[in-house]
């Protein structure tokens, strides 16, 4: 009887599971088809304060494989600002392997970035450890940080840093830029089969819609992280 009684209710649990997540899947797939994905996005990039004006300091924020997208993207955000504000210095913080570090600033050179203006910092294995590092590296020797990063990290790398002490940092996000192009194509003319379902002229069931998924995931990674990060205070 005990064995049935605990059956049951094991049974009752994986049940809701299912249904939950079934759920949240469904809501997932519709949202898709609205721009709340983007706005979320754009909301974790900009919610922290965008630098306005010139910093004493311009810090880049590594954590991907070099070269990588992500990766490259951020050093190209952090070669603009320098070109835009040349009195700043660039540190550039990445844990692990020093050559990584060592083809950052490479790529920085390789953008412009003249190598005397290049600091290195290898530490900080996660946001909240690359705040600390970067506290104890600088200290109170700028009044100003822009800190570049991948845009859905930008609201709580912000908000780790200044609960760090380095309340003067600003968010220098780096946004994917999207390619504007219709995409539509001649369904037939290509050789597409006349049973098949012609989306030639759907773009957005196409791209748009599986992107927002994918920004979905990203966006619910980075609240579940953010959440965490209040938990401990780091934010």
């Amino acid at each position: 009887m005990l064995a049935l009684a605990v059956w049951q209710a094991v049974r009752g649990l994986l049940r809701r599971l299912i249904i939950g997540i079934g759920v949240l899947a469904t809501v997932l797939l519709v949202l898709a088809c609205t721009r709340l994905p983007f706005d979320a996005h754009r909301w974790l990039g900009t919610a922290a304060g965008e630098c306005q004006a010139a910093p004493d300091l311009i810090v880049v924020l590594g954590g991907s494989g070099m070269p990588s997208g992500p990766e490259l993207r951020r050093l190209q955000e952090a070669a603009g600002l320098a070109q835009r504000w040349p009195g700043a210095p660039v540190l550039v913080v990445h844990p692990g392997d020093p050559a990584v570090l060592d083809a950052m600033a490479a790529e920085l050179r390789l953008r412009g970035v003249s190598p005397e203006r290049i600091q290195l910092l290898n530490e900080g294995d996660n946001t909240r450890a690359q705040a600390l590092a970067v506290q104890q590296r600088v200290g109170g020797r700028y009044t100003a940080m822009a800190l570049v990063t991948a845009a859905e990290n930008t609201y709580r790398s912000v908000r780790s840093f200044r609960k760090a002490g380095l309340a003067s940092v600003c968010g220098a996000p780096a946004w994917d830029h999207a390619m504007f192009h219709e995409f539509d194509y001649a369904h037939e003319a290509i050789g597409g089969r006349a049973w098949a379902p012609d989306v030639s002229g759907a773009p957005g069931l196409r791209y748009t819609w599986w992107n927002y998924l994918k920004l979905e995931v990203t966006v619910l990674r980075e609240w579940v992280a953010i959440a965490y990060y209040w938990i401990n205070g780091w934010v």
